[in-house]
């Protein structure tokens, strides 16, 4: 398993907008539009590989000069509980602090906020719904 920035553009980054769209949108009957997918030219782009097969993903965005936003996390389905979101969520955090940021915040599914809350993550908010789901606001200090 190897975890690794992806570049906006490349062939690594096809595979996170495919591995996205299966498991994030397509089940909300959502899809992603070009306008969504230039904007995140300026994100951290993260992948989880065994050897060229993307395992997993997710993406920082910066909404403040020391806050990082942690979104579209996706794990292969039948690899979820393998520790591949941990590695991933590990690998961001280090990243952020790296580049001098602060704090981690999320829009998190109602259903995965407990494998947040074991890597420290709080609930910061009351439920709320977003593409059609309950989520919370959860952050996390670094």
């Amino acid at each position: 398993m190897a975890v690794k920035l992806i570049d906006h553009g490349s062939k690594d980054y096809d595979l996170m907008i495919s591995l996205r769209q299966n498991l994030l949108r397509k089940p909300l009957g959502l899809s992603f539009n070009d306008d969504e997918l230039q904007e995140e030219k300026d994100d951290i782009l993260i992948g989880c590989f065994d050897d060229d097969k993307l395992e997993g993903c997710c993406l920082l965005t910066q909404t403040s000069p020391d806050t990082l936003r942690l979104r579209q996390m996706a794990v292969v389905s039948g690899l979820q509980g393998k520790g591949i979101g941990k590695v991933l969520l590990q690998f961001a955090e280090n990243i952020a602090r790296d580049r001098k940021f602060k704090k981690i915040v999320m829009h998190a599914r109602k259903t995965a906020t407990g494998f947040y809350e074991k890597l420290g993550y709080k609930i910061t908010s009351k439920e709320f719904e977003e593409v059609t789901i309950p989520h919370f606001i959860m952050e996390k200090e670094l």
